[in-house]
């Protein structure tokens, strides 16, 4: 039989991957960061909740770094692996 999943535990390594993926996959980082964060706030675990904050906090300014070098790229002229239509 199964035994009853710890949910705090559950909200650190939310914290912990929320703030590998930020690096990797920032979308995943903020998806996993904002679950962790809501069961953080649940299970009342502060440190998670920290964790789960930075992961976030990473996560946004990946993706808006992101979104700004393909903006920058495109009015460049710069084609990244031809991702981008010519218009």
């Amino acid at each position: 039989m199964a035994d009853k999943i710890d949910l705090a535990s559950v909200a650190y390594v939310l914290g912990i991957l929320s703030i590998v993926f930020a690096f990797f996959s920032p979308l995943a980082g903020l998806v996993l960061g904002i679950v962790g964060l809501v069961q953080s706030k649940r299970q009342r675990v502060e440190k998670a909740k920290k964790l789960n904050t930075i992961g976030i906090i990473l996560s946004a300014i990946f993706v808006i770094v992101s979104v700004v070098f393909l903006v920058f790229a495109r009015r460049f002229g710069i084609d990244i692996a031809g991702s981008f239509p010519n218009f």
